[in-house]
């Protein structure tokens, strides 16, 4: 293995012609500069100069590595440049995995800060329902995993990762506007047992499941699907009802259908995970920064 300081001095004195004035270049004495070309030919394992007369000659050796020692220090300094570029946040890119409602409301939020604070950063959006954003952070398929849980499903957590709370979302029931409850400042569950329900991600399933039993009823869910919107059509044409994240609602664009918040309050909690040693990266604390930040403007936090 080379020591690209002994790279460096090679190429000096190739350059200067002499250990001597190599030396005056690289203000070393003599006796360093050539302890460290006879380390360098160690390493080699053959001489790399001969002298004839007064001057020094590359050998065979020689003549091949000072071919490569341009390239070897040119990528050396473009190594350097970056690693500057990356801890100075120059530049640098960061994989978000995303739940729906996160990508369509709090990521975009904190990228246009970022946009602003640290333009030269760079970012690639996945999206997943958790558990299999986390698998894949683990995975190393991403960089930041925004999930979410519930209070009466809490999932162990891979060790490894780091969790950062976001935000708690308040649980809401998605009604058509003519329904007999959509006047209503809050609802409560078990008032709407007799309902058809729309059931969304396996996660918001169980969790709904698990609510309704706490109150001794088995909801009739007649449709599942993870699409949001799909889910608003649905309510919109009167097949049921659904019960929502708050984040969800901030975004509804269907003009038939209206969200109540739930009386008791419930809600999950929203956060960010991380591996433990990406916290270091600059690019990755910065856009876990504007997440927490954009999360904590947001009602219910």
């Amino acid at each position: 293995m080379f020591d690209s300081r002994h790279i460096r001095t090679f190429d000096e004195v190739v350059r200067a012609g002499s250990y001597s004035a190599a030396a005056r270049e690289l203000g070393y004495t003599q006796p360093a500069i050539t302890q460290q070309m006879k380390a360098l030919e160690r390493a080699v394992g053959t001489p790399l100069f001969i002298r004839v007369g007064r001057r020094m000659r590359l050998t065979e050796a020689g003549e091949a590595l000072s071919r490569h020692a341009g390239v070897i220090l040119g990528s050396i300094e473009a190594a350097q440049q970056q690693m500057s570029a990356i801890t100075g946040l120059r530049s640098g890119q960061v994989r978000i995995c995303a739940f729906p409602s996160a990508g369509a409301t709090l990521v975009p939020e904190a990228l246009a800060r970022l946009a602003v604070e640290h333009p030269g950063i760079r970012v690639e959006l996945q999206e997943s329902e958790p558990p299999d954003s986390l698998e894949r952070l683990v995975r190393g398929e991403c960089d930041i995993s925004l999930a979410f849980t519930y209070p009466g499903l809490r999932e162990q957590v891979p060790a490894e990762l780091v969790e950062i709370p976001l935000m708690e979302d308040q649980l809401t029931v998605l009604l058509p506007v003519g329904h007999p409850m959509a006047w209503r400042r809050a609802v409560k569950l078990d008032e709407l047992a007799q309902e058809r329900w729309i059931a969304g991600c396996l996660r918001c399933r169980s969790n709904f499941l698990h609510e309704c039993a706490e109150l001794g009823f088995a909801p009739d869910i007649v449709f599942t699907t993870d699409d949001n919107l799909v889910i608003q059509s649905l309510v919109a044409e009167g097949l049921g009802i659904a019960m929502i994240p708050g984040l969800v609602l901030s975004f509804l664009a269907h003009e038939r259908v209206t969200g109540r918040p739930l009386d008791p309050a419930s809600r999950r909690q929203v956060s960010a995970y991380v591996l433990r040693e990406h916290l270091e990266i600059p690019a990755t604390a910065r856009v876990a920064d504007s997440l927490r930040a954009v999360a904590a403007n947001r009602v219910g936090c």
